[in-house]
C-alpha cells in the first residue's frame, strides 16, 4: 500500500493543508486564513484542527497505519532537528518556538492523534515538492528560487535538503549583487531581493517610464493609474511589445542571473527551478537570467547550466511539507 501524509504550508495569511499520497501527489487540499493575531499558541490550536478534520477525512477511504505522519512548512528561520520556529516576519509576537513539539503535545493531549510532525522553511518545503514531485524530478542537484513579494529558495543536493549548520542555507534573496547601492532590505545594502522583489520591480519600471522620451503602452492595464501598476501588467505590456516593459524585464532577469552566477561559482549547482508569483512572466526573465549567468561565469561552467520553470504553483509547499514525512 501506499503511505499517504498530511502537508501543511502555514503562511502569514493563509493555511493551506492536504492529504497527500506519496505516489499519485495531492487527494484533496484546502486553503483557510491564518488567525495570526492569536499569536502562537492559537496558531497551534488552528493547526490542530485543520490536521484533525483531514486526517479523519482521510481515514474514511485510507489505512491510518499508512500514515507517515505530518509535514508543515514555516516562514522564518526553521530549526528542522530542533523542531523551532524563529522570528517569522509574518506571524506577529512570535520568537523563538518549539513549534514541533507544542503541535505534537497539542494534537495528542487535546485530539487525541499520536502523529509525529516534521517541520521546515517554507522555501526549503517548496523545494523538496519540486525535487520529488515537480521540476526537479530530473535533477540531482538544483537550486529553486522562489520570486513573489521577496525572494526565497531551497537548495536540493544529491535528492535531500540542504540546510547549513543553522537551518538558513538557501536564502538567495540575502546574495549581494550590488554592496553599495542605495537598495536596502533588513539593514543589507543591495541585496538580491532588495533589487528583484515585487515592489521593487514596479519601482524600477516607474522610473524607466518616467526616463522613457517614447513613454510606455503599460499604462492602459492599469487604467492609467500607476500606483496600481503591477509586475503582471508589466508582463503584458511586454508580450505585446511595449519597450520599456521589455526593457524592465531584462533588467530583473539579469540581476537573477547575477545571483545564479554566485551560486554557480560557489556550489557548481548548474540547474535552476525557479518558482513565485513573479515566475509568471516566463522567458521575459528567463531568457535574460541565462544570457547574463553565461556571461556571469566561466565558460568551463557553462555545460548543463539550465533554467525551468517550477510546476507545482502554490501547491509546492504542501507537496514538499508531505514528502518531509516520506524522507
Amino acid at each position: 500500500m501506499s503511505r499517504w501524509a498530511l502537508g501543511i504550508d502555514l503562511g502569514g495569511t493563509a493555511i493551506k493543508a492536504a492529504i497527500v499520497d506519496e505516489k499519485s501527489g495531492i487527494l484533496t487540499d484546502l486553503r483557510i486564513p491564518t488567525d495570526a493575531a492569536s499569536g502562537p499558541a492559537g496558531i497551534v490550536a488552528q493547526l490542530a484542527e485543520i490536521i484533525t478534520d483531514l486526517y479523519h477525512q482521510a481515514s474514511l477511504t485510507l489505512d491510518p497505519a499508512d500514515c507517515a505522519g505530518i509535514g508543515l512548512g514555516a516562514p522564518g528561520a526553521v530549526n528542522a532537528d530542533k523542531g523551532t520556529l524563529s522570528y517569522p516576519p509574518n506571524l506577529p509576537g512570535w520568537s523563538v518556538v518549539p513549534l514541533r513539539d507544542n503541535l505534537q503535545h497539542h494534537l495528542q493531549q487535546h485530539k487525541g492523534l499520536s502523529l509525529p510532525v516534521f517541520i521546515d522553511n517554507d522555501a526549503n518545503a517548496a523545494a523538496f515538492g519540486e525535487a520529488f514531485y515537480g521540476a526537479g524530478r530530473e535533477f540531482k542537484d538544483f537550486l529553486m528560487v522562489t520570486l513573489g513579494t521577496g525572494v526565497g529558495g531551497g537548495i536540493i543536493l544529491n535528492r535531500k535538503l540542504y540546510r547549513g549548520s543553522h537551518g538558513t542555507a538557501g536564502e538567495v534573496g540575502f546574495l549581494i549583487i550590488d554592496f553599495e547601492g542605495s537598495k536596502i532590505h533588513a539593514g543589507v545594502k543591495g541585496t538580491l531581493e532588495s533589487l528583484i522583489g515585487k515592489k521593487s520591480i514596479v519601482e524600477l519600471a516607474l522610473r524607466m517610464i518616467e526616463a522613457s522620451p517614447s513613454g510606455s503602452s503599460v499604462g492602459k492595464f492599469c487604467d492609467n493609474d500607476y500606483t496600481k501598476l503591477s509586475p503582471r501588467h508589466l508582463e503584458h505590456a511586454a508580450k505585446e511589445g511595449d519597450a520599456v516593459s521589455l526593457a524592465v524585464w531584462e533588467m530583473i532577469g539579469s540581476m537573477l542571473g547575477v545571483g545564479l552566477a554566485n551560486v554557480v561559482s560557489l556550489m557548481d549547482i548548474r540547474k535552476f527551478v525557479i518558482g513565485g508569483g513573479i515566475s509568471a512572466a516566463g522567458d521575459l526573465i528567463f531568457n535574460p537570467a541565462l544570457d547574463q549567468l553565461r556571461r556571469s561565469t566561466l565558460q568551463t561552467m557553462h555545460d548543463g547550466l539550465e533554467i525551468v520553470p517550477a510546476l507545482l504553483g502554490n501547491k509546492a509547499g504542501m507537496y514538499g511539507s508531505a514528502a518531509l514525512c516520506f524522507g
